[in-house]
């Protein structure tokens, strides 16, 4: 891989290990805790009330927030990660029994670690996430670029349901020095090539020598 809030004075603080409050419906609703499992669950099968929105969002640098506070805790961020769905109109999380919406600044993972691997000539470019999920760019999980406020490249990468992660700045540079040129409808385009995929970053005219 590569670069890869208690007591009187301490009622604002939120502890690392404890669960934001207001959010045990949640774990209830799951038959675990903040501890338990991170695997995906089949959100897209569960259909329960929307509850409104709670005060919770994920930042543009992949950060969890709750009540204005970050969540420190890996476990309670992937367990959140987990039960995440993209809805046409928002972002929820969604349990058997419940949905509510949160906010999401971007795209609600980053990606943060990038694996080359070579197979009969063609090449795969595997990516895993903030939250550890691990998927190999192509056709099921294709890459997207978008263009950042200062003119750079934001490439994302397709996790699962409409859930994307965008690449770190140091990924970003990985993948720009495995691209390469390609003629893609009668023009030259520079972009990558995964799996059974070629994913075009840019006009091969638009990228500087």
């Amino acid at each position: 891989m590569q670069h890869g809030a208690d007591g009187s004075r301490a009622a604002g603080r939120a502890t690392a290990d404890a669960s934001p409050p207001g959010l045990e419906r949640l774990f209830a609703s799951l038959g675990g805790t903040a501890g338990g499992p991170a695997t995906p669950r089949p959100v897209e099968r569960w259909n329960p009330p929307y509850c409104g929105d709670i005060d919770m969002r994920v930042a543009a640098d992949g950060t969890w927030f709750y009540s204005g506070t970050p969540i420190r805790r890996p476990a309670l961020v992937k367990l959140f990660a987990s039960i995440l769905r993209k809805d046409p109109e928002r972002y929820v999380l969604v349990t058997p029994v419940e949905c509510v919406g949160i906010h999401v600044a971007d795209v609600p993972f980053l990606a943060v670690e990038m694996a080359v691997t070579e197979a009969g000539g063609a090449r795969t470019l595997h990516f895993r996430t903030n939250v550890d999920d691990v998927v190999a760019a192509g056709s099921d999980h294709p890459l997207r670029f978008a263009t950042a406020e200062d003119g750079g490249l934001m490439p994302y990468v397709h996790v699962r349901g409409g859930l994307w992660a965008r690449l770190t700045r140091a990924l970003t540079h990985d993948l720009v020095a495995l691209g390469e040129e390609r003629m893609m409808g009668g023009a030259n385009q520079f972009g990558v090539a995964s799996g059974d995929a070629f994913f075009v970053m840019a006009p091969a005219s638009e990228v500087s020598e």
